[in-house]
């Protein structure tokens, strides 16, 4: 007898690697090497000779933005619609886990790592800077009117809205259904299964995974190399320390290391709680300055700036000024912005994933598109308003300061309201936490894509976080020695192109993936007709159930022992009768039978291998629950009775068959088998009626003549 863990409706049974198998973490040879050695080229051929690079990045930055810019504003839309369509779906109560999965994580906590996980330093950064700019230099229109002002903020928040969110719900449902739910690795390749199959296991699934690593690396270089310049004015304005490369070596190198620790922890520990830390501390930031400003006049400019965003919303989003484009603002701005959110995703959605497991696609979708959002949005709306009001009444300085020095503005903001050293005490302290965040994420993140991990909960070793902090570190040094921020934001736009490509395979992948659930849904719907009548019992046969029977199986509330004889008596033949039956007829049929690891109790299942890869799976799974007070017959040394469920390939199907006979358990049996069949059939059909002529009667070519 075995235990084994399968795929899933759909998706074919793949053989688990040898990590899998030992149940050890094993690099992957290709991805690590190869994106670990392209990383350090990179870095060393910066800091070797930082002018040659400067340039031929530019150059590559220019041809992308007359090439690609229309592409990235089309591709950003189209993600957004795919989450939003498969989330007001059929398909949005899909859970992204077994269907008898819970979620690991309280709705705070879980909110708490969504903002911290997508966002970073840089909206600090940003949230001055960015509607300073866009007011004084604005893409179209006039500079320092009352229309550039509406926009100002605006333009802030859509660069930081949904659009870029949905990149993020898009990589995390599909990382967490393929793997949560049908037990493929927790890897950016797991989303191709239904593409390409059992080569996503091979060099493609390599290179996938490589290119998500690359785009990661830089993606968390432009906001670390943000961190620094800007923690560094910060302690400048606190204790005196000069701006200069060798201040941010030494920022580098601590936030590597409060990095490596962090990750070092793990989720649960480093990461949940910096997250938490994270999100607390930067709401007293923003009431700080809500309060110590105008308030009134804060508040009124924000629901202003709401209503101008989600009016705003679908002009901006394919708003490519065709006819007179602001090229500098376009490269600087929206391609740049798209871009790092695509760099971002693979090494976000990742994330997301893993903490999201027992979440139905609709609640993460939702969830991931507003709680960081409206986080996002007031912690920008506030601070922008702030600085717009103060550039408005004539502090011409300031915001000359915050568009030319964008790391001076934030602090700069503070020094207009009382308590200055507390206000930007808590801005750095917050600054380093939202650094250390990123850093240690993205540690995780990268050290899960390059190792084969036996489960999708397992984290990589140590020393992978650790090599994987290091280097990003270097390339964020590199960066800057080559041009600061703006090197930053050019090597992101051209490290996100060839990943955006990928996930579009990405959502034909998933669309596939739910279509086949979907099939295997109608299927039972096709069957329910059988499964009824074979349900019928003919009373007065011996052994036969009568209703006295099944009164008494619903109003009785068993413990471990009756357990044990179900097992015994019931379980165990019924499959052994089955899988004998079908091994007669041809099929390669097995009993399953293993051992709860939680509650030592037996659980006893059918396993039938059919076609060429798709595998049917039945078991009847133990579960002790409290025992309810409306129960009749109760049980003084006891509080908790045994449920017998049934769980299928995709997961549990909540039902209970404890008190079934032989007979009524093996016809339950049958019952999903025959769906099982029905939804390979409808599968087929579905998979080869296009290419099939049409022969209805009233088929435009039906009486067409043979040729």
């Amino acid at each position: 007898m075995s235990t084994v863990g399968e795929k899933g409706s759909g998706i074919p049974e793949e053989p688990p690697s040898e990590g899998e198998v030992n149940g050890q973490v094993r690099i992957k040879p290709v991805v690590f090497f190869g994106s670990a050695l392209f990383v350090l080229a990179i870095s060393l051929w910066a800091i070797i000779t930082p002018s040659g690079a400067e340039d031929a990045i530019g150059v590559v930055v220019g041809k992308i933005s007359s090439w690609f810019g229309w592409y990235y504003f089309l591709a950003a839309t189209l993600y957004l619609l795919f989450v939003v369509f498969i989330a007001a779906s059929k398909y949005g109560t899909v859970k992204l886990g077994p269907k008898h999965s819970r979620p690991d994580y309280g709705l705070f906590t879980w909110g708490s790592m969504l903002f911290a996980a997508g966002i970073g330093i840089d909206l600090m950064f940003f949230s001055v800077s960015g509607p300073v700019s866009h007011y004084l230099a604005p893409p179209e229109g006039d500079p320092e009117t009352l229309e550039a002002a509406r926009e100002a903020v605006v333009w802030t928040l859509f660069h930081y809205g949904i659009t870029g969110w949905g990149m993020y719900a898009l990589m995390g449902m599909a990382l967490g259904y393929f793997s949560f739910r049908y037990k493929l690795p927790l890897a950016i390749r797991s989303a191709l299964y239904p593409i390409i199959g059992r080569r996503i296991h091979g060099r493609i699934g390599d290179t996938v995974d490589l290119a998500a690593i690359i785009g990661t690396v830089f993606g968390i270089g432009v906001t670390l190399g943000i961190g620094v310049v800007q923690l560094n004015y910060g302690l400048k304005a606190l204790f005196g320390v000069p701006e200069g490369l060798t201040a941010q070596i030494a920022l580098i190198v601590i936030a590597v290391g409060m990095a490596t620790v962090s990750a070092v922890s793990g989720v649960d520990k480093g990461i949940r709680r910096l997250s938490q830390l994270n999100v607390l501390l930067a709401a007293l930031l923003m009431v700080y300055v809500l309060v110590a400003g105008e308030p009134f006049r804060v508040l009124n400019a924000i629901v202003q700036n709401i209503g101008d965003y989600v009016s705003g919303f679908p002009s901006q989003t394919l708003n490519t000024f065709a006819y007179d484009q602001p090229t500098e603002w376009l490269d600087a701005w929206t391609l740049f912005f798209w871009a790092w959110w695509v760099a971002w995703a693979p090494f976000v959605g990742l994330f997301l994933a893993r903490i999201s497991r027992g979440r139905t696609l609709r609640e993460f979708v939702a969830a991931t598109l507003v709680i960081p959002f409206l986080f996002t949005g007031l912690f920008l709306a506030v601070f922008g308003n702030s600085a717009l009001f103060l550039v408005r009444d004539g502090n011409t300085e300031f915001g000359e300061t915050a568009m030319n020095v964008p790391e001076q503005g934030f602090y700069t903001l503070l020094e207009q309201y009382p308590g200055f050293t507390f206000s930007a005490g808590l801005a750095t302290f917050v600054g380093l936490l939202l650094y250390v965040t990123s850093a240690d994420s993205g540690a995780l993140v990268m050290g899960n894509l390059s190792a084969r991990l036996p489960t999708p909960m397992t984290d990589a070793p140590a020393y992978l976080r650790v090599f994987w902090a290091v280097a990003t570190g270097l390339l964020t040094l590199a960066m800057l020695i080559v041009g600061g921020v703006q090197a930053l934001t050019n090597a992101t736009i051209i490290m996100g192109l060839p990943f955006s490509f990928v996930m579009f395979l990405i959502m034909a992948g998933l669309y596939l993936a739910l279509r086949t659930e979907r099939m295997k849904v109608e299927a039972r719907v096709t069957t329910l007709p059988g499964s009824l009548s074979g349900r019928t019992v003919q009373q007065g046969l011996p052994g036969a159930p009568n209703w006295r029977h099944r009164l008494a199986r619903a109003m009785s509330f068993p413990g471990r022992g009756a357990a044990a004889r179900f097992v015994d008596r019931t379980a165990r033949p019924a499959f052994e009768e089955v899988a004998h039956e079908l091994r007669q007829q041809g099929a390669e049929a097995e009993m399953l039978e293993g051992t709860v690891e939680d509650s030592g109790l037996t659980h006893v299942g059918l396993r039938v291998p059919v076609g060429e890869g798709d595998v049917f799976l039945y078991e009847v799974w133990p579960v002790e629950r409290p025992t309810p007070a409306f129960a009749t017959r109760a049980v003084e040394t006891r509080d908790t009775y045994v449920r017998f469920e049934v769980r299928l390939a995709e997961g549990n199907q909540d039902y209970d068959v404890m008190g079934y006979t032989k007979e009524q358990l093996i016809a339950d049996a049958l019952d999903q088998y025959e769906r099982y069949l029905e939804f390979l059939r409808v599968r087929h059909d579905a998979s080869t009626r296009s290419s099939l002529p049409d022969h209805r009667p009233d088929a435009p070519d039906a009486h067409l003549p043979e040729e």
